[in-house]
């Protein structure tokens, strides 16, 4: 018999809890033990649970418990979770966790004190919920040079703008009905802004890399200003938007990172991942595009990928598994204003003809998009690629109309 803790026994882990008590047959002859829950650490309390009794407040019973092997983190959150994960690799327990924040943040220094204390720091629920990705880019895709990893990589906005595109609702509209259905949070921000996605795709990019890239300083952009114009100006190109996570990794050694709305070609395999849905695309060198789709969150699908590195855990008490990055200052990711894109550029104007001319003029070949009942003060356009400095540096010279949308255009 294995005995394992848990931290936290909210949505996760009461998952985890529920995985671990009604499929112990299976999880048996996976390993060919019984994985026991010895203790729960939660400040509240839980009656009426069949496992009352192994509840407890205090983060000590877990550390100096020698029999307890692994510990499943799903608190949320950076403190306590990363001075009690800390510890707990210290005493050479291994721990497991869905914290993407944590992992985003302190990855690098947790796999470290994992590695020098003979214990594994698993993470594989931090990064699509349900969805296997870290371990098949860790081990089924490790004969491949890594190129690219794009993806949706959050379901609220994936949600919010599915219902943009295919039901025609205003932004506000769409986000309070994802808040109703129970896929966004009372305080949204995480999510529609962009820093759910950002941590995700700074981890995907760490375990491709081999070196820690931290969120803070990746070009991070939401939804917020995303309008049904866009959405319309979009399908005229035979695209939808996306939010879209995207790491390049070119040849020089830097790293072209950032999340934003992007326009996403109908024919990507991403376009057609819908609502709560989340989509993962590796290229590599041998298997040119492989793609992960699945549900990205909730309670089972994510508690599923934590059981799954519990179990690797106990396969692995005395013997560590190869999951590791440097740690680094970003230094080997590329300034945004050096990152290489055509755009998607929509502009308020008095005067269509003038504006669209002086438009043409700073960028070049252009693409002049149009929608059904089209505004006469408004015109939109799709650039060729060129570096997001320039055309920045063309946005700043245009005098005859004003900016409302600015979005990358994907080749994905």
């Amino acid at each position: 018999m294995i005995q394992v803790a848990i931290m936290g026994h909210g949505v996760v882990g009461s998952g985890v809890c529920s995985i671990l008590t009604t499929h112990k047959k299976k999880l048996y002859s996976a390993i060919g033990e019984e994985v026991y829950i010895k203790r729960i650490l939660d400040l509240r309390e839980f009656p009426d649970s069949p496992l009352a009794d192994r509840f407890t407040k205090e983060f000590n019973d877990i550390l100096t418990d020698v029999e307890i092997r692994v510990v499943a983190e799903v608190m949320g959150g950076i403190h306590p979770a990363y001075e009690f994960t800390a510890q707990l690799l210290k005493s050479g327990k291994s721990v497991v966790t869905s914290n993407k924040e944590l992992v985003a943040t302190h990855g690098a220094e947790l796999l470290a004190i994992a590695k020098e204390n003979n214990a594994n720091y698993l993470f594989e629920a931090s990064v699509g919920g349900g969805i296997p990705i870290l371990r098949p880019m860790n081990q089924c895709l490790v004969a491949n040079n890594v190129h690219e990893v794009a993806g949706i990589l959050n379901g609220t906005t994936n949600f919010i703008l599915t219902k943009m595109i295919d039901d025609g609702m205003e932004f506000d509209d769409a986000l309070k009905l994802a808040q109703e259905l129970g896929f966004a949070e009372r305080n949204p921000a995480a999510d529609v802004e962009g820093h759910d996605a950002c941590r995700k795709i700074c981890i995907l990019a760490s375990l491709a890399s081999g070196k820690h890239v931290y969120p803070k300083g990746i070009h991070t952009e939401g939804i917020t200003n995303i309008s049904l114009n866009d959405v319309k100006y979009a399908s005229s190109f035979n695209s939808v938007i996306k939010l879209i996570g995207d790491v390049k990794f070119l040849e020089n050694g830097k790293l072209d990172i950032f999340v934003a709305p992007m326009i996403v070609n109908r024919h990507s395999q991403l376009a057609n991942i819908d609502n709560e849905f989340n989509g993962i695309m590796v290229r590599g060198d041998c298997t040119d595009d492989v793609v992960f789709y699945g549900k990205g969150a909730g309670s089972l699908p994510t508690a599923s990928a934590v059981v799954a590195d519990i179990i690797d855990c106990c396969k692995h008490l005395k013997a560590r598994k190869y999951l590791f990055w440097a740690d680094s200052n970003n230094e080997n990711v590329l300034p945004y204003n050096e990152s290489v894109t055509a755009v998607y550029l929509r502009f308020s104007t008095n005067d269509k003809e003038a504006s669209i001319a002086e438009v043409k003029d700073l960028f070049g070949d252009i693409v002049q998009l149009s929608i059904t009942n089209e505004s006469e003060n408004e015109f939109a356009v799709v650039t060729k690629a060129m570096t997001i400095g320039e055309i920045n540096d063309k946005l700043n010279q245009v005098k005859k109309s004003k900016l409302l949308s600015n979005i990358r255009i994907a080749d994905l």
